[in-house]
């Protein structure tokens, strides 16, 4: 499957000023992570800390936050991982869930899908 990059906007926790970053759109991935110093220059603060897997099979602990975060498809408050600084900004699957997005990997784009309600079946 290819990755590709989408533009985002991550805001500050009032969604009140927002800056954009080019994130890597990436399945595989949780969470949303974007680079430690860019969410404190928005004002987010860490409200836990939690381990993480990362690529090369390694244990990391990373502070997480959350705030505003605008796609094109609107916008909404979602979970952030305070990435080391040379990081590349991932856009993960909590992020694609809670915007109802999929991934169209051919033609390197977002796709609206619908919302599962599944509950016990009679």
């Amino acid at each position: 499957m290819g990755t590709f990059l989408v533009r985002m906007e991550l805001g500050d926790p009032e969604g009140h000023r927002y800056e954009t970053v080019e994130a890597l759109v990436d399945t595989w991935a949780t969470y949303t992570t974007v680079p430690g110093s860019t969410l404190r220059r928005l004002g987010v603060s860490p409200h836990t800390r939690g381990t993480f897997v990362s690529a090369d099979s390694s244990r990391v602990e990373r502070d997480i936050g959350r705030t505003w975060l605008k796609l094109e498809e609107g916008e909404e408050i979602v979970p952030v991982i305070f990435g080391d600084e040379d990081s590349q900004p991932l856009l993960g699957a909590v992020t694609l869930e809670i915007f109802r997005l999929g991934v169209d990997a051919l033609s390197q784009r977002l796709i609206p899908v619908p919302g599962l309600l599944m509950g016990q079946r009679g």
